[in-house]
């Protein structure tokens, strides 16, 4: 180890509680700032993960409402279909 002399100026009683506290301190500031800068994490920790999924099924929804009356319920039934074996 390069950097073992450096026990000489510090007593390792004090130099490795110090090490492990800000390796702490780092894990928790870097988990607070993902927590609070993102929208999706709260979510996941929630067990909201299955809402996401749904999302992309809601974009072919738009879709569904263009087409005439008489291919509607057709047409909304696809996406419907197409979403099951992602809940899986």
């Amino acid at each position: 180890m390069n950097e073992g002399r450096i026990w000489l100026y510090v007593s390792p009683t004090v130099g490795l509680p110090l090490f492990f506290i800000g390796v702490a301190a780092i894990a928790l500031i870097v988990h607070a700032s993902i927590l609070l800068n993102t929208s999706w994490f709260g979510s996941y920790w929630q067990g909201s993960a299955a809402t996401a999924a749904a999302a992309p099924a809601m974009e072919a929804a738009p879709a569904a409402e263009a087409a005439p009356a008489a291919e509607a319920p057709a047409a909304e039934a696809a996406p419907a279909a197409e979403a099951a074996p992602e809940a899986k």
